[in-house]
C-alpha cells in the first residue's frame, strides 16, 4: 500500500536545525506523493502574574515567547509546503506539558507515516518517539536535525537491519513502498555468530523481497564487540546510506533504559534517516 498520509509534529524551539529538519519531512512527503499535516503544540502552563513595580524592568511575557516559538515553527511548515507543491494542512493547540507526546501519538494514528526532527541524545525528543512508537500503532522515520544539511529526500541506498525477529519484519512491510523506489537495498544483520540460521534468515528476506519487485542483497556485518547501534551507525556512514529501516525495542522499553540497546541507540544519535516500527 503507498504512503499517502504523513503526519509531522511540530514541537520544541525553532532552532535553525529544527527548522532546516521541518523542511527536509515537508520535502520527503513531497517525494513519496503524499499529503502532510503538521501539529504545533505548546505547554498550556498557568503563569501566575507578578505584581509590577515602576522601577521594574521591562516583564518578559513567557505565554508570548511561546507562541511566537510555535508560530515560528507552523511558518517553517507552511512554507516549506509552498515550496515543493504539496498538499498540506496545519493545525495548533495547547495541552498540558505531560499530556503533549501522547496528543501527537494519537494523531499519528491516522497516517500512514509519521516524521519526526531529532535532536542528540534530548531527552524530551526521545520521551515522544517512544511515546509513538508504543501508542501509534504507526510507523516512524527520524530525522537527525546535526546530519540535516546532508540528507536527501530520496532514498535510493538503502539498508535493512535485520535481527529475524518480529519487529524487524513489521518494519519491513511497512517500508515497502519506499524499498520498491530505492536503487540499492541491503539486508544487514550485525552479529558475532554468522552460522547457518542466520545466513537462511537473511536469504528467506531477500527472496521475499523480490516477489515484490526488490532486488536486494544479504550480508552479516562483523560486530567486533561494539554495540549494534554503532555499528549500524558506522556502516551507514561509510557506504552513503540514505536511509536505515529497522524495527524497534526487540527487548523491553525498561531493559533497553537500563542497560542499554540498538533502538536507544539510533534514537538519541540517528546516523541518517531511520524508519522504524513497533
Amino acid at each position: 500500500m503507498p504512503i499517502k498520509d504523513v503526519f509531522l509534529p511540530l514541537f520544541g524551539e525553532p532552532r535553525d536545525p529544527t527548522l532546516a529538519a521541518i523542511g527536509k519531512c515537508v520535502a520527503v512527503a513531497a517525494d513519496l506523493g503524499a499529503r502532510i499535516t503538521g501539529l504545533a503544540l505548546e505547554d498550556d502552563v498557568f503563569v501566575r502574574p507578578k505584581p509590577v513595580f515602576p522601577d521594574d524592568p521591562e516583564p518578559t511575557d513567557l505565554g508570548l515567547r511561546e507562541a511566537g516559538d510555535m508560530q515560528q515553527l507552523l511558518n517553517a511548515f507552511t512554507n516549506a509546503a509552498s515550496r515543493v507543491g504539496i498538499r498540506a494542512q496545519s493545525r495548533s493547540g495547547r495541552v498540558p506539558a505531560d499530556e503533549i507526546a501522547l496528543t501527537l501519538a494519537e494523531h499519528g494514528r491516522f497516517s500512514d507515516l509519521t516524521l519526526i526532527p531529532v535532536k542528540p541524545h534530548d531527552s524530551k525528543t526521545e520521551n515522544i518517539v517512544e511515546t509513538f512508537l508504543f501508542q501509534s500503532g504507526r510507523p516512524l522515520l527520524l530525522c537527525p536535525e546535526q546530519h540535516v544539511e546532508a540528507l536527501r529526500p530520496e532514498f535510493e541506498n538503502i539498508v535493512i537491519a535485520w535481527d529475524h525477529s518480529a519487529r524487524a519484519a513489521r518494519a519491513v512491510g511497512d517500508a515497502l513502498p519506499i524499498l520498491q523506489a530505492a536503487a540499492v537495498v541491503r539486508v544487514v544483520t550485525v552479529t558475532d555468530d554468522k552460522d547457518e540460521a542466520i545466513t537462511q534468515s537473511g536469504t528467506s528476506l531477500v527472496h521475499h523481497l523480490r516477489e515484490h519487485g526488490i532486488y536486494a542483497s544479504f550480508e552479516t556485518v562483523d560486530a567486533g564487540g561494539s554495540s549494534i547501534g554503532k555499528v549500524l551507525g558506522s556502516f551507514a556512514q561509510s557506504h552513503a546510506v540514505d536511509a536505515i529501516v529497522m524495527g524497534a525495542y526487540h527487548h523491553s522499553r525498561l531493559n533497553e533504559t537500563v542497560w542499554g540497546g540498538v533502538t536507544k541507540t539510533v534514537i538519541g544519535q540517528p546516523p541518517c534517516w531511520v524508519m522504524m516500527s513497533h
